[in-house]
């Protein structure tokens, strides 16, 4: 007999284990967590590549019900973000509901029944609400180049690093300057013979400010909680002063510019070099960059930068557009993730069949609030299209729980089956969203990022401060939603 539960949550990481404490929290225990790992982690089990580290201070990288008053760095490594996270399941007693090793391979409404119908790789089940925690940076990017499958060597990407593999003496190539490249390119760099990285375009880099944190503070923050919560409060704050730079006015980020500047002439000589690592687009345009062993990486006599395209790869290793093979035992891609085409949203099917990533494909990727699909009843996303603040991914999934458990309690408090956001509604955020967008620095910066559609839409991020996401969340308002109320049971019609 397939199981029913009142609701499937589809990820354990940060989104998912988050609405199920908050489920727990409520009151709600018929909910299930599909995770296809062997633990809790989402981005931060699954890449585990040297050097993986957020980029986002721990207090406001956190859930704001489970400080942690022992982190060890102010900007935590992969490993610290994980045991947090496995401790939050365990402490809030989530760990049962998860069923691990569990892979979703179709999830499709039932405009009949009113239900998810839900096949996995270990069984099939359905759900009333469907909440899609899947994540943005869990499916990795790998460019089709020409010939890879003819090198004899070892190929993977950052987020499946080999650990068994040594790249002791290796030539080894990095393919990718982006946001995790910078973090594992000077863990590689002491250990390769030779280092080609391969370079399409320039990213800015701006000194790290991440420290350990002292066992003072430590001691402060367990004795005393609302310290620890006033300097989340101040980071908040700190991360909330780049929006109007980053939305209104890209001029306000010059002093940013500077700062980057700075340390890539104090820590890059060569005036080549220095050119070729100089971009030429504004601050922030490209997701911003931290680190203080990037550019010295790059600077080491075993590194050569290749700012050559890529023709194509040989049984040896690469050969650039000048002509040059660069000869290699391993290619490492840090090429980033899949955002605009998940395959996540291939396997959601709406209301006439339509998958979310058909519907995003026919016209663009649009969610309301980043939240709620028309043509996807009950079925709700997190971290969805222009959903991201500038303080924390975390901060907007506790925004967007909030919302999802207000709904639950409406749809109970009206005995409704079911949801769904208007097209009206959506249309009308989306509209708003690209108003609010189209001075930000995203589009005026001088750059294609994955912050855009293929369009050339800002999907990604809400055009204003997290104080407005969050009043937008608050509470639900049905008028932006076309209900269907339940059917009478049997009894009640006899009655």
């Amino acid at each position: 007999m397939t199981q029913h539960v009142r609701v499937a949550i589809v990820g354990a990481g940060f989104g998912g284990l988050g609405a199920a404490i908050r489920l727990k929290q409520e009151g709600i225990d018929d909910f299930v967590v599909l995770e296809r790992a062997q633990e809790v982690g989402g981005t931060w089990q699954i890449n585990n590549y040297p050097g993986a580290q957020c980029d986002v201070p721990s207090l406001i990288y956190s859930y704001s019900f489970a400080p942690n008053p022992d982190w060890s760095r102010l900007y935590p490594l992969q490993a610290e973000l994980k045991e947090y996270l496995h401790r939050c399941a365990t402490d809030f007693a989530v760990l049962p509901h998860v069923r691990f090793s569990t892979e979703v391979t179709d999830a499709s409404w039932d405009d009949d029944a009113c239900r998810w119908r839900i096949s996995t790789s270990t069984g099939d089940l359905t759900a009333q609400v469907l909440i899609g925690a899947i994540g943005p940076f869990s499916a990795p990017s790998i460019p089709d180049l020409p010939g890879l499958e003819r090198f004899r060597g070892k190929v993977f990407h950052s987020q499946a690093w080999d650990h068994d593999h040594d790249l002791t003496g290796e030539r080894v190539g990095v393919i990718g300057t982006g946001a995790s490249a910078v973090q594992f390119i000077p863990r590689v760099q002491p250990l390769a013979g030779r280092l080609s990285v391969f370079q399409r375009t320039p990213i800015w880099v701006l000194p790290h400010p991440d420290r350990p944190v002292g066992a003072l503070t430590r001691r402060l923050y367990r004795h005393l909680p609302r310290a620890q919560a006033a300097a989340r409060k101040a980071w908040a704050l700190t991360f909330e002063a780049l929006v109007p730079g980053f939305i209104h006015e890209p001029r306000l980020q010059k002093p940013l510019e500077w700062l980057a500047r700075a340390l890539l002439t104090r820590q890059v000589k060569d005036p080549d070099l220095r050119a070729r690592l100089t971009p030429s687009y504004a601050v922030g345009c490209k997701r911003p960059t931290f680190s203080n062993a990037y550019y010295p990486a790059l600077t080491a006599p075993n590194t050569t930068v290749v700012t050559d395209g890529i023709v194509e790869v040989t049984e040896q290793g690469i050969v650039t557009a000048d002509g040059t093979e660069h000869q290699l035992d391993t290619i490492i891609f840090g090429t980033g993730f899949r955002m605009t085409d998940h395959p996540g949203f291939d396997l959601i099917h709406g209301r006439d069949g339509t998958s979310v990533a058909d519907q995003w494909r026919a016209g663009e990727m649009a969610a309301y609030l980043g939240t709620t699909i028309h043509n996807f009843p009950n079925l709700f996303l997190l971290l969805g299209p222009n959903s991201g603040v500038y303080t924390s991914a975390v901060i907007t999934i506790e925004d967007q729980v909030r919302y999802i458990v207000d709904a639950l309690r409406e749809m109970r408090r009206c005995d409704l089956a079911g949801i769904e956001v208007t097209a009206e509604a959506e249309q009308s955020f989306v509209e708003w969203a690209d108003r609010g967008l189209r001075r930000s620095v995203f589009l005026t910066g001088g750059c294609h990022s994955y912050y855009l559609s293929r369009s050339g839409r800002n999907f990604t991020h809400y055009p204003g401060f997290s104080a407005g996401f969050r009043a937008r969340t608050a509470k639900i308002d049905l008028d932006d939603y076309t209900v269907r109320r339940a059917e009478p049971s049997i009894e009640e019609v006899r009655a």
